[in-house]
């Protein structure tokens, strides 16, 4: 693709990035809003109510008591009136911080469509299935309009302390709400290896927690940790239907749903599958999105049969 063009697509709604999206590493380098022994980061829920209440569930059976915060687009399919109500009111009992897509909803049409600032290797098709669901997620959320005040409060980033360790929690990455530093394929180029240092130097934590590209990786540098779980509320894996979220604490996961992790800082920091009740949640998201709508050509597939991702390709791995 020619630079020209590359520019062009670049400014797309959907492949935007505001400036409002944007911030400093810096800003983490603050006292902890968060202060826990055990935490789930529960990132991209996307509507999935079903996953929401597998995910209560998981807390419910530790031993001790667990700090839920839940780091950006908890909406997304949820365009039922009565489940973004409910989707809302549950993540808004606990610590959050909003994603591109709260970020959007919350306000007035930006011009940047979903807020997702897709890459160029994802396709047009792609993008504009993506901004036509933003808008009936928009709709919805306008005849809600205490709930969408509420969301459009939350801030774009926290800082948590578990045991010794601090934890920076973002959306997308350490510099921007829709940023794509964290996804795997940037945490393996060598080549981003400088600024990933950067982020750990100035905004002073042991590891970030992010969200917001859809596939989970789990990569140590040598100043910290950045753990991205995917989707809590998508299947993640080829052959599997479970969602993921990450969970740090200061003892290690008791059940089998751990798939992999590692230890840092004084803490562990594990990705936990996500078993929800798949035909329930089939059922309703056919009932808002049949075949032929959008979120149905770009999702249904995945919430069938998975992604092409690999556990291999998210395990723990020096970056």
């Amino acid at each position: 693709m020619s630079s020209v063009l590359r520019a062009d697509a670049e400014t797309r709604p959907g492949r935007t990035c505001p400036l409002s999206y944007r911030y400093s590493p810096r800003a983490l380098d603050r006292e902890p809003q968060v202060i826990a022994q055990t935490l789930y980061v529960v990132g991209g829920l996307y509507g999935n109510v079903e996953a929401l209440e597998a995910i209560g569930a998981l807390a419910a059976a530790e031993p001790r008591p667990v700090t839920l915060v839940f780091n950006g687009d908890f909406h997304w399919f949820d365009v039922d009136d009565r489940d973004f109500a409910l989707v809302t009111e549950a993540v808004l009992a606990h610590p959050a911080i909003r994603g591109n897509v709260e970020t959007e909803i919350a306000g007035d049409d930006s011009g940047a469509g979903c807020g997702c600032a897709y890459p160029v290797d994802v396709s047009d098709a792609e993008v504009s299935r993506s901004n036509a669901i933003l808008d009936r997620l928009r709709a919805t959320a306008a005849r809600a309009p205490a709930l969408r005040e509420r969301l459009g409060r939350l801030p774009m980033h926290l800082t948590a302390r578990v045991g010794d360790a601090r934890i920076g929690i973002v959306h997308g990455d350490a510099a921007s709400l829709a940023g794509w530093g964290f996804a795997q394929d940037r945490l393996d180029d060598p080549a981003h290896r400088r600024w990933i240092d950067s982020m750990f130097r100035e905004a002073k934590v042991d590891a970030f927690a992010s969200t917001h590209t859809c596939l989970p990786a789990l990569r140590r540098f040598e100043r910290g940790v950045v753990a991205n779980n995917g989707a809590a509320g998508m299947p993640n894996f080829s052959g599997s239907r479970d969602g993921l979220i990450t969970r740090i604490s200061v003892r290690p996961f008791p059940g089998p749903e751990r798939l992999y992790g590692l230890e840092a800082a004084g803490v562990f920091i594990e990705a936990i599958g996500v078993a929800y009740d798949h035909a329930r949640w089939l059922e309703r998201f056919l009932a808002s999105w049949p075949a032929g709508s959008a979120a149905h050509e770009s999702y249904h597939r995945r919430m069938v049969h998975g992604t092409r991702w690999r556990p291999e390709q998210a395990i723990p791995r020096a970056g």
